[in-house]
């Protein structure tokens, strides 16, 4: 809780904690704006594929020509991690494979690395967790995305002694997204495609949001970091809202509608008939305990904490995220508490490639939120073979596969890149 103060400090005494931004997107953008009211904390370099892109993004979250000048822009992520006057990298692309580029060369450069990119989390990020203790430096969750702050949820209820039943988030789903295509997503958002093109929001991405992909990707990074179990046939997507938590997250021996104990999940805003769930979490995030015995639960009870029928159970929850503009958090975190904000400890599961529409051999996948597949949440022990959604982009099909299919490692042509020997490696394939 004292973050700020330490962070005041550090820049009083002229060492303010430095920052290089990788991805000068939404995200970063979120994070940009707020950094002038931070004190102690300074952006030395931003990257981005386009450098008048980046600074119009400082221009438009209103940086002054002076902080712009000041500031170093660069194509290259690989250069930015390798400055002198960066402490902490933040990876923001979004790009799986660009991600682990990047964060591998923070690591190497003994740079603290904030992973804004879960797609890149998912896929090796037990591999790059590893690497950065080794290096003796940080490798952090996002704060302000829901994996950072959902895992903080964790540690709090294990903290204080309690019993994690389940945790996640909330987000708008119905079964048949998991088939919808950039063609047809502005339609569920409210939008048409010409006030969507205005706004510069990209129809693949918002797409990902959409047809679940996102939500499993979030799911697993959560699991991989807090040890939390992933469901065996994927994410179930419950429509609840904050008042039934502790009642539809327990495990169905007790009358909910998990497997058991210690699950990452996600919540609907919408019944299955599309109506909309009373006080849903669609913007927030939960975690559900179990009293550990009998006077905590009486406690939960005299201290007016909603539970559950059996008074065993209780839901604590955030309404919102600020996704960016939480972001420095992690930022001096990592470099003034040396401590992440959530970090990948294990494969505990993977987010397996599946078909939208059947597939012919030869014919190339599109990756995240794409026409071609959509993501997956599965445990580790039922992946198999399963292509990760990470590696599902600019790949050829080796055979034909039909809707709905599981696509496995052997159905593409991968090419041997870091990415996909780190993922190999994982989970010894």
């Amino acid at each position: 809780m004292n973050l700020a103060r330490l962070a005041a400090e550090a820049g009083e005494k002229g060492s303010p904690v430095r920052a290089g931004l990788i991805g000068a997107g939404k995200f970063g953008s979120m994070f940009l704006s707020q950094v002038p009211t931070i004190p102690g904390l300074e952006v030395a370099a931003i990257a981005d594929l386009s450098v008048d892109r980046a600074r119009a993004a400082c221009r438009g979250v209103g940086w002054d020509e002076a902080r712009i000048e000041a500031t170093a822009f660069l194509e290259s992520g690989a250069e930015l991690a390798a400055r002198d006057d960066v402490d902490v990298v933040i990876e923001a692309t979004g790009h799986p494979r660009a991600g682990i580029r990047h964060a591998r060369a923070a690591i190497a450069a003994g740079k603290h690395i904030v992973m804004v990119n879960v797609e890149a989390d998912v896929l090796a990020g037990a591999a790059l967790a590893e690497e950065a203790r080794a290096a003796g430096v940080v490798y952090s969750m996002a704060y302000g995305d829901q994996p950072a702050l959902v895992s903080e949820m964790v540690d709090w209820a294990r903290a204080t002694g309690f019993h994690v039943t389940a945790a996640g988030k909330g987000t708008k789903y119905l079964p048949a997204y998991h088939y919808v295509t950039p063609d047809d997503v502005w339609s569920h958002y409210g939008l048409t495609p010409e006030e969507a093109a205005k706004a510069g929001m990209n129809p693949q991405m918002f797409n990902s949001f959409l047809d679940g992909t996102k939500s499993a990707i979030e799911m697993v990074a959560i699991a991989n970091a807090t040890g939390l179990s992933v469901p065996s046939d994927g994410l179930a997507f419950p429509p609840c809202g904050v008042d039934d938590l502790s009642h539809i997250l327990r495990p169905r021996e007790l009358g909910g509608q998990l497997e058991g104990r210690g699950y990452a999940e996600t919540v609907s805003s919408l019944e299955r008939d599309g109506r909309p769930v009373f006080r849903d979490l669609r913007w927030g995030v939960y975690v559900v305990l179990e009293a550990p015995n009998d006077y905590a639960a009486a406690c939960f009870k005299q201290y007016g904490l909603p539970t559950d029928d059996t008074g065993r159970f209780a839901a604590m929850y955030k309404p919102f995220h600020l996704i960016g503009l939480e972001l420095s958090v992690s930022v001096l975190s990592a470099a003034l508490r040396n401590e992440p904000t959530g970090s990948t400890r294990s494969m505990r599961g993977t987010v397996a490639s599946v078909a939208k529409r059947d597939l012919k051999a030869g014919e190339m996948l599109d990756g995240e939120g794409g026409y071609t597949v959509w993501g997956k949440a599965l445990p580790i022990e039922r992946a198999g073979v399963a292509l990760p959604i990470g590696l599902a982009h600019g790949v050829a099909m080796t055979r034909d596969v039909k809707a709905g299919e599981v696509l496995t490692l052997d159905d593409v042509v991968l090419p041997e890149d870091e990415a996909v020997t780190l993922y190999r490696g994982l989970v010894g394939r």
